[in-house]
């Protein structure tokens, strides 16, 4: 850890909502339409925004935004070299069974047009920077400490295998793993020599794995995959989210894991429901310093039902979820305390980090919150770290 991390540390999850001017300049970057420099310039002068409003607001873990980024996981087709940005339409040229793909596209509460995922049609190939110029931009506008997120491997490998086309490159989605692992450990050795204190790896469609059994199938940038058995499935995430997760872990950067339940829509009803007991295994297997997870939502269960487990609270920290990024209501200071509280009779002061339960802006054409309301939310969530520091500074903190 490069810098110094108060207690009870609050940081946004990633994504924030984009400006009319940054959906326009994406737009015109994707088609060509835009010289790269001037993007970058625009994307620079937006991320110092971001930047200003959680230092003004009192977040001590500062993130970018992903302004530059089209959604949390696709926007890798620039970045990497043997992948390629489909629409849904382009895949569905390569899908076998096209009405079980359509059907669940009509399932889905996010506008088909804002759906476009990265899809391997060739060998991968690292060029240097998946988000490092993103962690670049962010350091020039502050001095506090940093948090990168970079989607994880079992996320970037599910996400771009359709067999159809990357069978051409690879033999197996296994194979296909195995060079995303290589590609991540080659970017978090560049991130750590920037200088970074906290990378979080974005593993949501663990989830879809566990909670979708009789279910509409969530869409989560990666339900082409075929479906495995649940167990063997998450035996595979494992396989991959732990040699990156050990890798980063003898950096000394903090390493983080974040995990919910989509985030792509206001309607509760349309997300995925389920406690975190049958991801226990994984969490325990891939031992991150951190885990980033959903809890200020009835969906995600019971603190219990994660705290309970001593492979959890023997030595993670938790990055506890009090703020619902979904909801237009700005949650009062007295229950997020309550909720920290709570999670205090199983961890360590030291060991309870505070965020949103997920990003504000998942897709970047369908922010799920406005910046007033999100600025009233992230105002609760320091002003209850205040609060939390107080009290157990007093307790012989």
């Amino acid at each position: 850890m490069n810098k110094q991390i108060p207690l009870f540390p609050t940081s946004l999850i990633g994504s924030m909502p984009r400006s009319k001017m940054v959906l326009s300049a994406l737009r015109m970057m994707r088609s060509g339409r835009i010289d790269p420099n001037d993007f970058k310039r625009l994307i620079e002068e937006e991320t110092g925004k971001v930047v200003k409003l959680q230092e003004e607001l009192g977040i001590d873990i500062i993130t970018s935004g992903e302004l530059g980024r089209d959604n949390y996981v696709s926007f890798v087709s620039g970045k990497i070299g043997g992948v390629r940005m489909m629409s849904m339409s382009d895949m569905l040229d390569y899908v076998d069974d096209k009405k079980a793909f359509e059907d669940m596209l009509t399932a889905l509460d996010v506008p088909a047009v804002s759906i476009k995922n990265a899809i391997c049609v060739g060998k991968l190939q690292y060029k240097g920077d998946i988000v490092a110029n993103e962690l670049l931009s962010l350091k020039r506008f502050t001095d506090k400490p940093v948090k990168i997120t970079l989607p994880g491997p079992y996320l970037l490998t599910r996400s771009m295998w359709l067999p159809n086309l990357s069978g051409q490159a690879y033999g197996s989605k296994e194979e296909l793993g195995q060079d995303v692992i290589r590609i991540l450990k080659d970017e978090i050795d560049h991130l750590v020599g920037i200088g970074v204190d906290v990378i979080q790896l974005d593993e949501p469609v663990l989830t879809e794995v566990v909670f979708t059994e009789g279910k509409p199938r969530s869409f989560m940038c990666a339900a082409l995959s075929e479906r495995k058995d649940p167990k063997e499935e998450l035996e595979f995430a494992a396989s991959l989210i732990g040699p990156v997760m050990e890798h980063l872990g003898r950096t000394g950067t903090v390493a983080s894991l974040h995990v919910c339940r989509g985030n792509w829509s206001k309607k509760e009803s349309t997300l995925l429901t389920g406690p975190y007991t049958p991801l226990l295994e994984l969490f325990a297997k891939v031992n991150p310093n951190l885990l980033t997870l959903e809890f200020s939502t009835p969906r995600a269960g019971e603190l219990n039902s994660l705290l309970a487990d001593a492979r959890i609270t023997g030595h993670t920290a938790l990055g506890l979820g009090v703020i619902n990024p979904r909801t237009d209501e700005i949650e009062a200071v007295d229950p997020i305390v309550s909720r920290v509280e709570e999670a205090l009779t199983y961890l360590p002061p030291e060991r309870v980090w505070l965020n949103p339960d997920c990003g504000f802006a998942t897709f970047s054409n369908s922010p799920v919150n406005v910046l007033e309301t999100i600025s009233g939310k992230l105002r609760s969530l320091t002003e209850a770290a205040a609060i939390l520091r107080r009290t157990y500074h007093e307790a012989g903190q």
